[in-house]
């Protein structure tokens, strides 16, 4: 749990709720800036960690591109990340997937199953803030005065 005024500021740039897991397939959907033109690419991988730290949470994707493997860590409420969606989910029983690093094709695969995401509390009490805040700064009505000449 962390103080209250630091839970504030956490609550506030929570974007998006957690919608995959460790060893899900995800598509990453981020903005990249190129002079002054803003494109969107979408990077393809398994997800092999997640580092949990309020809003400061990242996760870990890793792919395979030309017979090289690539890893790339997305802090996940950056704005620079337009979306992230979930493509497949497999069965995993580590918390962390590192020892895919050492794996080379067939062995490297995960067996795929259908599960569903667990609710991201952190998101929801985020959510749940962010509508308590917007209740208290509701403005009152004004009423019209005639104008004086």
């Amino acid at each position: 749990m962390l103080q209250p005024d630091l839970e504030k500021v956490h609550f506030e740039s929570i974007s998006r709720p957690v919608n995959f897991s460790i060893g899900d397939v995800v598509k990453v959907h981020y903005k990249i800036k190129e002079g002054d033109k803003e494109r969107i690419q979408v990077y393809e991988g398994t997800v092999i960690a997640i580092n949990n730290a309020g809003a400061g949470k990242s996760f870990t994707v890793r792919r395979i591109s030309f017979d090289v493997g690539v890893e790339r860590v997305f802090p996940l409420y950056t704005p620079m990340i337009d979306k992230v969606e979930k493509v497949r989910s497999n069965k995993v029983r580590r918390a962390k997937l590192y020892f895919l690093r050492d794996k080379i094709g067939k062995h490297a695969r995960l067996k795929e199953m259908k599960k569903t995401p667990k609710k991201d509390m952190v998101y929801e009490r985020a959510v749940a803030y962010q509508k308590e805040k917007a209740e208290k700064v509701k403005p009152e009505p004004v009423e019209a005065t005639p104008a004086q000449p």
